[in-house]
């Protein structure tokens, strides 16, 4: 089994800083935020009125109006952005007859929350219509696996089709479980990433009660600020993040460019609290020990660590302890940086974002930088790449995202050598 290696042939994204893999990347290179005052709704009643909207997102350039209307919009970005990442890797967009085997294709594209914005629709139709007036379609829009099975339709991909959930991590494990099914060989391909689209009245306003979002409304520019000592939360954001996993003969057969390898998965639990993560760091300290033993690698083999630097005053505390126990003195030289400054926070897509900025910068050897950085928190003193870009070899990255509920993920991405 463990012969078997795996590698990324694809990425495709939408998000607020950028509608394909080339305008993300470079909105993240040079430090240009996405955050802004919601539009879509009035949120003037709320403690957080910002958030990263998507931009130009036009539905029509994958399918007609009256389809999409039968999606949620998680799920219309998370077609958006498979779809460039099939045409990436070079695989055909309707498998069926194809040279590659449908069976042997999977996909698990995973939501944190799923159809909120379907689910709000409708209890307003039942409360204002009637029970009987609700839309058939509310369940197969809402559910939160409802990308992977969309996703399966619309390729002909008949391999292993679910969606995972684990919050903010719920990305990155859907990453790293796609992983092990190449590896253990029950498929040959994966498409996988994470989706989501909670910039909706009722996810701003359960998350505003929880206090954990920031209150910076008059300057959404500079209102996420990972590791910075005046954070004051984070800022949602939504889209997709997909990437294409392969196995390394299937993709040298065809022909495929290959972008990176994937070599290392850890998952783990905080056993501790449903939104703050241990303490002492030690599940992300855990899931990253994990991640390397897998690998078969050291910690001063990995290059560069995009943390989950969500912005809020324990997640970058926490996680700073957990990268100094899991790199031990190593954690003062490696290269680390969080790209909320610049996303915001995509929840569910966090995973399929920064596992697409680790592949990039493996590719430019660049280090894309935290943002918004200007006052030094003694309890975060890791060289988090502050403001600018950094140019450096890079053969080793390394995606880390957390999760409500104690959920730790890691993968490890690999510079692909023959």
């Amino acid at each position: 089994m463990n012969n078997r290696r795996v590698v990324v042939t694809g990425c495709g994204v939408v998000s607020c800083v950028g509608n394909d893999v080339p305008a993300f990347w470079d909105s993240l290179v040079n430090g240009r935020c996405g955050l802004g005052k919601v539009t879509r709704f009035d949120a003037s009643e709320l403690r957080t009125q910002i958030a990263g909207e998507l931009k130009d997102f036009d539905i029509t350039k994958y399918m007609s109006a009256k389809e999409a209307k039968r999606l949620d919009l998680f799920t219309q970005y998370a077609i958006a952005a498979a779809d460039e990442a099939m045409q990436k890797a070079g695989l055909p967009m309707d498998l069926r007859g194809s040279s590659v085997d449908p069976n042997r294709v999977g996909v698990v594209v995973s939501s944190g929350i799923g159809g909120l914005q379907t689910m709000c629709d409708q209890y307003e139709v039942m409360r204002t219509k009637g029970m009987s007036r609700v839309s058939p379609l509310m369940i197969p829009m809402m559910i939160s696996d409802i990308a992977s099975g969309n996703l399966s339709i619309r390729y002909g991909a008949c391999g292993p089709n679910f969606g995972l959930q684990s919050a903010c991590a719920t990305g990155c494990h859907s990453i790293g479980e796609s992983f092990w099914m190449i590896k253990r060989d029950d498929a040959d391909v994966m498409i996988c990433g994470g989706a989501e689209a909670c910039v909706v009245p009722l996810g701003m306003a359960g998350f505003c009660s929880e206090k954990a979002m920031s209150q910076r409304n008059d300057d959404p520019l500079h209102a996420s600020r990972p590791f910075d000592r005046d954070r004051d939360g984070f800022v949602m954001s939504e889209g997709a993040g997909v990437l294409i996993l392969e196995e390394l003969e299937h993709a040298k057969k065809r022909g495929a460019t290959i972008l990176a390898e994937v070599v290392g998965y850890g998952a783990t639990g905080d056993g501790y609290h449903i939104t703050s993560p241990a303490p002492d760091g030690n599940g992300g300290a855990r899931a990253i020990t994990m991640a390397l033993k897998h690998a078969g690698m050291n910690p001063e083999e990995v290059d560069y660590f995009n943390a989950h630097g969500t912005s809020t005053e324990l997640n970058d505390k926490f996680e700073t302890l957990a990268v100094k126990t899991a790199f031990g003195d190593y954690a003062y030289k490696l290269a680390i940086s969080s790209t909320k400054g610049t996303t915001g926070h995509g929840l569910g897509a966090a995973g399929g974002f920064e596992s697409i900025a680790c592949i990039k910068a493996i590719e430019t050897g660049i280090v894309p930088p935290t943002i918004n950085y200007e006052t030094p928190d003694p309890e975060c003193d890791l060289d988090i790449t502050p403001n600018t870009a950094r140019e450096m070899k890079i053969d080793v990255a390394v995606n880390s995202n957390l999760g409500f509920g104690g959920h730790n993920a890691v993968v490890i991405y690999k510079k692909f050598k023959g």
